[in-house]
């Protein structure tokens, strides 16, 4: 059972499953990444029942309006900023222009609290002679990561039923194409559409903010390769 075994926040833990444990690369692109960690910030915030998505029709996800439900804060330092932006917006935000806006540096200050929390150590190397530094954020235990990982293998495997929150990042995985780092032995393909399966079995505010971090990948991809 992995009930009683805790866990970060979903932004935290999408930054380390984007990572290789041993070498800290990223498994793709920065800007991919952090627009997930975004929409992993909108997710908390409505499982904490800080914020919902109103439309005043069918509208696509990204177009959905943020409301306030409460701005009580829950704790989490870049959480908080992002209640604070929503709050102080001058016109409602939609999901897609908070994507956008909230993801701008959001990779760098995650990684600065994980490194601050002592999740994660940098290091700096040298390459070519001593010419070339490299610097690294490397894991200072993998323990974080390992759960994760194991909590997903459990939905995979159809050993457990899905908490919101799992079932969210099984959701954030599958859109970021990370399933092929989860180290599990199922097609990629398969594992993708059975994490997208899970996902789309629970709240319809998470599956939005889901839909519109995959709209907000493609469009990053669309820019980057035009």
């Amino acid at each position: 059972m992995t009930a009683s075994i805790p866990h970060l926040s979903l932004r935290d833990e999408l930054f380390l499953l984007g990572h290789h444990d041993d070498t800290g690369q990223s498994h793709l692109h920065r800007q991919a990444l952090a627009l997930g960690m975004a929409g992993a910030v909108l997710i908390d915030l409505f499982l904490a029942g800080r914020i919902t998505l109103d439309s005043y029709a069918e509208h696509p996800a990204a177009d959905w309006w943020l409301r306030l439900n409460s701005d009580q804060p829950v704790g989490d330092l870049i959480a908080d900023t992002a209640l604070a932006a929503i709050r102080y917006s001058r016109a409602t935000p939609t999901v897609k222009a908070f994507l956008r806006s909230f993801a701008d540096d959001l990779y760098e200050r995650t990684r600065a609290g994980l490194v601050a929390a002592g999740i994660l150590r940098h290091t700096a190397r040298r390459r070519l002679g001593g010419l070339v530094r490299a610097d690294a954020y490397l894991a200072t235990d993998t323990k974080w990561a390992v759960i994760a990982r194991a909590r997903l293998r459990y939905l995979a495997a159809g050993r457990e039923q899905p908490d919101n929150h799992t079932a969210a990042l099984a959701g954030l995985v599958a859109v970021l194409g990370l399933a092929d780092h989860l180290y599990l032995d199922d097609d990629t393909a398969t594992l993708t559409a059975h994490l997208k399966t899970i996902a789309a079995q629970h709240h319809r505010p998470v599956r939005e903010i889901t839909a519109a971090v995959d709209a907000a990948i493609g469009d990053l991809a669309t820019a980057t390769y035009r």
